[in-house]
């Protein structure tokens, strides 16, 4: 993994214009995501620590929360708690390394780029699921329009692209 020498923040104001769309939209297309990536990896003895707590990604830059929980089965939306379990707040730059594995968390851990707030148990049981979890490493040129259009028209019986 490399490390990041810098971060970049987004501009004040994107962050005052995102901070006014409806956050439980983004809840769903998160949650969306994290079902599709991680739902059926996550390992037997983790999903009853999820059962019933609420988390909530904060993107500090972009001034947007995403807050879900574990149903049981599938990670689910909740529309904005103030009161989450855990919340895992960061710039938008370093969620995006994080994903595509180009900085480490506890690299952003320790340098106080990656917050977790609350349930301090129930964080380091989530972080060392994710690190335990054979995840791929996000690439974004994947999720371009014409990229997923392909993809979701490969999914189509009997349609050609």
């Amino acid at each position: 993994m490399l490390n990041s020498p810098q971060s970049f923040e987004l501009p004040r104001t994107v962050g005052t214009l995102l901070s006014r769309l409806p956050a439980y939209p983004g809840s769903v297309l998160l949650v969306s995501a994290l079902n599709l990536a991680l739902a059926r990896k996550l390992p037997a003895d983790v999903t009853p620590h999820l059962l019933g707590k609420t988390l909530c990604i904060h993107v500090r830059d972009a001034q947007l929360q995403f807050d879900f929980s574990w149903s049981g089965r599938h990670f689910t939306p909740c529309h904005r708690s103030e009161h989450a379990d855990l919340t895992i707040r960061a710039s938008a730059q370093d969620f995006l390394q994080l994903a595509q594995r180009q900085v480490d968390p506890d690299t952003l851990f320790f340098s106080r780029r990656l917050v977790m707030e609350g349930d301090t148990e129930l964080g380091l049981i989530v972080k060392n699921a994710l690190d335990a979890l054979e995840l791929p490493v996000l690439d974004v040129t994947r999720w371009a329009p014409k990229q997923v259009f392909s993809r979701l028209m490969a999914l189509r019986p009997g349609v050609r692209s």
